[in-house]
């Protein structure tokens, strides 16, 4: 359990954040998808109350999530997943975003916002969850400033994000920072397995981090090289006799 005082409580709440920010944006722009027909005066109804129940949600995922993490292996299961979730990424933009129905009433917004979330937010649950270490103090601490940052700050993140494709590296390095930290404290392994490895705390992390990043940026660039290794097979067999 991470105690209040420790530079790692600190090292933990900035974990968190940097999480909230790099993981909210998509639910940010998928609630102005769902709330865009709306009248004027109903549009803050939606984005309010759907980010409310959104909230209770990913208050009922992170509990089982808290809960799981203390299950044998799972918690190497998770940092897989931390794993794939960084590489994504890493990649390319889709407009998958476009596929989210638009609402023309406040209920049916609402509801659209908390399925999408539903379905989104299980990243932003495994990410604060490993960065938390199973103290509940930090665990709330995700959910609440979630809440500002999905509302308010994701779409200046997501243009920061574009003018600064560093910024997305990082998030991905974090996420395999701490994919790499949680294989370490899996209760299926035992406890003194580390214990004749120097500096295993750091190596393990940047394992991680490193793993995601090389990973990610070469999926990318091969998918960046498709398109034009397709087109000059399309050119090749149009004016192949």
């Amino acid at each position: 359990m991470l105690e209040l005082s420790t530079a790692t409580f600190w090292i933990a709440v900035l974990q968190i954040i940097a999480i909230d920010i790099m993981l909210g944006g998509d639910n940010a722009v998928v609630i102005a998808l769902a709330c865009r027909k709306l009248p004027e005066a109903k549009r803050k109804q939606g984005i309010l109350w759907g980010v409310a129940g959104a909230i209770i949600l990913r208050i009922a995922l992170i509990f089982f999530a808290l809960q799981l993490l203390a299950v044998p292996w799972l918690k190497i299961a998770g940092a897989l997943l931390l794993f794939w979730i960084g590489i994504k990424l890493l990649q390319p933009e889709n407009e998958s975003h476009g596929d989210v129905a638009a609402a023309t009433t406040l209920g049916g917004a609402v509801k659209t916002i908390i399925v999408a979330d539903a379905v989104m937010s299980l990243d932003n649950v495994i990410a604060v969850a490993g960065a938390a270490h199973g103290n509940i103090i930090l665990v709330a601490f995700g959910i609440l400033a979630s809440i500002p940052i999905v509302v308010w700050g994701s779409q200046l993140v997501l243009k920061l994000m574009d003018r600064y494709p560093a910024i997305i590296t990082a998030g991905g390095a974090l996420l395999g920072w701490i994919g790499g930290g949680m294989t370490m404290s899996d209760p299926a392994l035992p406890g003194d397995l580390f214990a004749g490895i120097p500096y295993a705390k750091i190596i393990f992390p940047m394992a991680g981090a490193l793993l995601v990043v090389i990973t990610g940026k070469t999926l990318a660039a091969r998918a960046k090289r498709q398109p034009a290794v397709d087109l000059t097979a399309s050119i090749k067999k149009d004016i192949a006799p």
